[in-house]
């Protein structure tokens, strides 16, 4: 896990280089790179449905991909700026 880690850091560093972004990143490209490790965290268990012949419907992904990406629970719509979240009946 560990060589992985310095792996991933040093192909990170490199990928800075390439687009002249010192490191540490401004927090809005940081926050971007963050946000695309999450969605392409979520590019492998596509493929694997791909590959084993599965479908990919909306209702998957929403249940699989997107609270893994948000952080939100699974089910949960984010709220809306209008109204205060609700909490799950108990």
């Amino acid at each position: 896990m560990y060589l992985i880690s310095i792996g991933a850091g040093i192909l990170v560093g490199v990928i800075y280089a390439l687009i002249n972004v010192r490191s540490p990143a401004p927090p809005a490209i940081a926050l971007l790179g963050l946000l695309g490790m999450l969605m392409g965290e979520q590019m492998v268990p596509i493929a694997k449905r791909l590959i084993a012949g599965e479908p990919i419907s909306t209702a998957w992904f929403a249940r699989e991909c997107v609270p893994k990406i948000t952080g939100l629970p699974a089910g949960l719509p984010p709220a809306s700026p209008e109204q205060p979240p609700t909490k799950e009946p108990r």
